[in-house]
């Protein structure tokens, strides 16, 4: 694979990309954007501009540095970064562009200690990797264009409904503009919307399908993004959405991906955990609906963490689910609002989602895991479940946005 020399001489880098890794991937995409505007399109002002794609990066190189000589402990990584890639259609010549600005920057940063024999052996390093990812990319295209109903690249789909879920969240039901039979989706992925920005140029953004695969439409439901300050202005696709688009407009959308999937053919006697904060209850609620259907007579708990019921989507859908389900458990959590009454089927509380309230509706915490949110709330779930010592393969969790290392020790 590499030769010892490669390996030893990425390896000693590590430490020196630690502690210089957030510089040198803000140079990166700052140089990348300078040299190939065209690339831009690819990433989300908001992450940039807040700096999570920066971290995320560099969290990446290191990760790819220290195990270098130990690649399988990266697998999860890779097929995640790969689904991402593919959403936003990256192809096999944008690599080059990345290469070339990566291994530039690292010369530009490191200075005397980019020796010719260093950036060599990072130049087969990104190569290696670039093959990787070029290969399962090229796998996830292929699979998403031969399946029934599939397509590559963007097709034009149709806004048959837009319906107001809460004061901040509004779900679009998309149907094929020309008809086409939708092909099916595993629940907890996501698609790809791409649109004008008001300089002529396009943006994406991904959005989970929030409800189960087979009903004939693609459904999203997008919070409206507000900004809090100058340096962080309302989401531009977000408020596009909501404010611009109507029934039978027309959206560009890329096939479905992601890797953060229930698998709907492992029929665990374990009980099912589904943990989401605000807007995270998108790919939740679709692993909700499928989970019910595949396996009715498991224990599920359902917990949804919100701001308050007003700006909460999809209650009254799950109260009917808990209705009608004996084995699903549902509690709401509202940290900015009076206590909620508990009902006959639901309970409602104030304050987070906890480990506290989880042992308490939970029959075994041995469970098998699923959390969505925002990273505070992450944080604090994946602490929990390693203080209680749950295997990393019952651990499922998404991050929208790049996605970042959990930096909490257990215990």
């Amino acid at each position: 694979m590499f030769s010892q020399s490669t390996i030893n001489i990425v390896k000693s880098t590590a430490p020196i990309l630690d502690k210089h890794g957030e510089t040198l991937t803000r140079h990166f995409y700052s140089r990348m954007f300078t040299q190939n505007p065209e690339v831009s399109p690819f990433f989300n002002p908001a992450n940039q501009s807040g700096g999570t794609q920066q971290r995320a990066l560099a969290a990446a190189i290191c990760a790819y540095a220290a195990n270098i000589d130990n690649l399988e402990v990266l697998g999860g990584a890779v097929e995640l970064i790969a689904q991402k890639h593919a959403s936003l259609l990256v192809k096999p010549e944008h690599y080059p562009i990345v290469g070339e600005n990566l291994l530039e920057s690292i010369r530009e940063v490191l200075g005397e200690g980019a020796t010719d024999d260093v950036i060599a052996a990072w130049a087969e390093a990104y190569s290696f990797l670039a093959d990787i990812f070029i290969s399962r990319e090229g796998q996830i295209y292929h699979k998403s264009a031969e399946q029934v109903g599939g397509w590559s690249g963007f097709k034009a789909f149709r806004i048959d409904r837009k319906v107001k879920e809460s004061t901040v969240v509004t779900s679009f039901y998309l149907s094929a503009a020309d008809g086409e039979k939708l092909p099916d989706y595993l629940p907890g992925q996501y698609i790809t919307l791409r649109i004008a920005t008001k300089g002529g140029a396009t943006t994406m953004r991904n959005y989970s399908l929030s409800d189960q695969s087979g009903q004939g439409y693609f459904r999203i439901s997008v919070k409206k993004e507000v900004g809090l300050s100058s340096s962080s202005p309302d989401g531009y696709v977000s408020n596009t959405l909501h404010s611009e688009r109507e029934v039978g407009d027309l959206l560009e959308i890329a096939p479905p991906c992601g890797e953060f999937v229930f698998n709907t053919n492992c029929h665990s006697e374990r009980p099912l955990v589904l943990l989401a904060a605000g807007i995270g209850v998108t790919p939740i609620l679709s692993i909700l609906k499928t989970a019910l259907e595949v396996d009715p007579a498991r224990e599920i708990v359902f917990i949804h963490g919100c701001l308050s019921e007003e700006t909460q989507a999809f209650k009254s859908v799950i109260d009917a689910l808990a209705e009608a389900q004996s084995n699903l458990k549902v509690h709401y959590r509202y940290s900015d609002s009076a206590l909620c009454e508990a009902n006959q089927q639901h309970q409602s509380s104030k304050g987070f989602v906890d480990a506290q309230l989880i042992e308490s509706l939970v029959s075994d915490t041995n469970a098998d895991y699923y959390f969505c949110g925002p990273k505070p709330f992450m944080v604090n779930i994946y602490q929990d479940l390693l203080k209680w010592g749950i295997p990393e393969s019952q651990v499922n969790y998404e991050f929208f946005g790049p996605r970042e290392a959990l930096e909490i020790a257990p215990g």
